[in-house]
């Protein structure tokens, strides 16, 4: 059935699930990981055109998000040395507008804040501070609580709606989890 759905609303938890940690009263928008294969181009030397070539891997994930005002918590999480990964857990109602059902858009990263942009202040305007998460070794993304995305740098993971489309190389290299 066709069908259209719409992103209603949206919040983000910085760090945990802690309710001091909800930005749902600041948050102006997030953008997710961008998933872009890993490919080459290939010219070859007999050939009147050059191909794409892909499944290489996935390019590096970045995601990002917006808040307005000053947030002293997120601020805090921006830091070198011994400030690790953290997990960001973004939920999302999206509306199916044929059937009028909300649904739960879950995504949950790992990895570093990177980037704090304070923008610019002008009196009378709301600031917004733009933050970018960067060294994002896992990925979780979730479509009305079932698992659609799975990626998991360390253990050389992609799973799409729970199939590992990485289990023969995984078992070939003997890496745990295959």
């Amino acid at each position: 059935m066709a069908t259209i759905f719409v992103p209603e609303a949206l919040n983000l938890f910085v760090t945990d699930t802690g309710p001091d940690n909800s930005k749902h009263l600041v948050i102006t928008e997030t953008t997710l990981p961008k998933l872009e294969e890993k490919t080459f181009e290939h010219h070859p030397g007999g050939g009147i055109g050059a191909v794409e070539i892909g499944g290489l891997g996935i390019n590096a994930l970045s995601m990002g998000f917006k808040l307005m005002g000053v947030d002293p918590q997120t601020l805090a999480q921006f830091g070198l040395g011994g400030t690790g990964q953290l997990p960001f857990t973004v939920y999302g109602a999206i509306r199916d507008k044929q059937s009028g059902t909300a649904i739960e858009l879950k995504a949950i990263v790992n990895g570093r804040l990177t980037e704090v942009d304070h923008g610019a202040w002008k009196r009378g305007d709301a600031a917004e501070q733009t933050h970018m998460i960067k060294e994002i070794t896992m990925y979780q993304l979730y479509w009305n609580k079932k698992e659609l995305y799975f990626y998991d740098f360390y253990n050389s993971t992609w799973r799409v709606n729970g199939a590992n489309q990485q289990s023969d190389v995984q078992s070939i290299l003997r890496i745990a989890g295959a």
